[in-house]
């Protein structure tokens, strides 16, 4: 089995932390966890500590304010690649995840790069959403597929296994994405860089406490941002077709040639 570590990112999440991490670690034969914590004013940082001082398989690391899921997940990566860990799960805080799927998931890296842990294909689900987040959640999925062109179904799922190898791959170093957009973009470039992409059933719960993350700014950077990977696409399967077509041999009196 892989050295795996479960990477959770936490802002205000200290209703449900506790829970999470003993599930977590009870799923998994060995996985570790890493709290990612954006200096939580809840104190969710301080409890993820004192948990740590007595779980050797849980790690914490503290990050001086909310900067949002993009940058806590590549400084979580960050860390994770520094220590050698052969595969990496993101999973949200707020028990919209059951940690007893990870196994599942990490089961697919001996095949698949990335595994997705999707809504959107069957088996998978929604519980408790209402039909607003609903529409937009799929609505967001959609568009994703229509602008870039892929057939995943579940583009901006935050539960999802990578092997360490394949996040080295993506240039995770140019990504400055959040939310929604974050996980378009991760999974995209994992595409674009020939890696294999599974999706794996899932039931998504929504949460028990506290508040969503979710914001316009998050939606309408997910809408602009898609959209210009999209056009970009598009422009340069255009310019491909342009190019093969001025390639193409022209028959010409018996004889062939290549038009310059």
């Amino acid at each position: 089995m892989r050295r795996a570590v479960v990477v959770i990112p936490t802002y205000n999440e200290r209703a449900d932390l506790e829970a999470i991490v003993s599930r977590a670690l009870a799923a998994t034969d060995g996985a570790h966890i890493l709290v990612v914590d954006d200096g939580s004013p809840d104190g969710t940082g301080d409890l993820a500590d004192e948990l740590a001082a007595v779980e050797p398989r849980l790690h914490v690391l503290h990050r001086t304010r909310k900067e949002g899921l993009g940058p806590a997940y590549l400084a979580g990566f960050a860390w994770a690649l520094e220590r050698g860990y052969e595969a990496v799960v993101e999973m949200d805080a707020d028990g919209s995840h059951h940690p007893e799927d990870l196994p599942r998931l990490l089961a697919q890296l001996d095949d698949h790069d990335l595994a997705l842990g999707s809504r959107y294909v069957p088996g998978g689900r929604v519980e408790d959403w209402p039909l607003s987040r609903q529409l937009l959640s799929r609505g967001g999925n959609w568009y994703t597929r229509i602008a870039l062109g892929i057939s995943v179904r579940d583009a901006t799922g935050g539960f999802r296994a990578f092997r360490a190898d394949a996040l080295q791959r993506i240039r995770l170093q140019d990504v400055a994405s959040q939310g929604y957009c974050f996980q378009v973009d991760l999974v995209w470039r994992a595409l674009q860089a020939g890696l294999t992409v599974v999706e794996v059933p899932i039931v998504f719960t929504e949460r028990r406490n506290g508040v969503s993350k979710m914001s316009r700014r998050i939606v309408l950077e997910s809408l602009l941002k898609v959209g210009g990977w999209g056009f970009t696409r598009r422009m340069r399967d255009a310019r491909e077709v342009v190019v093969h077509h001025h390639r193409l041999p022209s028959v010409r009196n018996g004889s062939s040639r290549t038009d310059a």
